[in-house]
This record gives C-alpha cells, structure tokens and sequence, in this order.
C-alpha cells in the first residue's frame, strides 16, 4: 500500500502501489506544466467508509512512498484514462484500471 503526504497535513492517504505508480506520472505531469487540479478516490477497505477529493496545487509539497522497492511496469492505457479525467471539470477521478484479457 503507498502512500501520499500532502502539504503540512499529518494525516497519510492510502493508495495500492500500483495505481499510486499511475496516478504519480499524471500527477507528476500536471504540476510540471504548473496546474491546479483535484484528485478523487474512494476510501480503500480498512478506513471509513467514502470518498475523498483533494485540490493539488504546485506550491504545496507533496510526497509519494511505495511499499515495494521496484516500480512496477507501467499502462499506457491507464495513464492516458487517467490524464483524460485529470483534463476534466471534475479532475482526476481514481478508477481502476482496464485489464484486456487476449484468448
């Protein structure tokens, strides 16, 4: 399970690796062409039932932790989903990712 530390807050948010690997290069991209955006999940099993969004700002520091020591092999698909949503009035919506399966 990774982590995302936002600003001053103490409080961690909780993602699976994996798709924090994803949601880092989109995330990543954005703040790098200095845009504001929000970033939407729903609360993983074990906390409180819901959803969360979060407004990412360039100014405000913010710090990905991975569980796993290697980064996984990324998707492009899930990536360009992702910075599709992130393009959106409604900001980066954290959907799962599409896995095609070949016969």
């Amino acid at each position: 399970m990774g982590t995302i530390y936002y600003g001053g807050s103490a409080t961690p948010i909780h993602i699976e690796d994996r798709a924090l690997a994803h949601l880092k290069v989109v995330i990543a991209t954005k703040l790098r062409r200095n845009e504001s955006f929000t970033v939407s999940w729903q609360h993983p099993a074990g906390e409180p039932e819901g959803r969360s969004t979060l407004w990412l700002h360039p100014s405000i520091p913010l710090r990905f932790v991975f569980d796993a020591p290697e980064p996984p092999e990324l998707s492009r698909q899930w990536i360009e989903d992702l910075a599709n949503s992130a393009n959106s009035s409604g900001g980066i919506q954290m959907i799962t990712e599409e896995v095609t399966v070949s016969d």
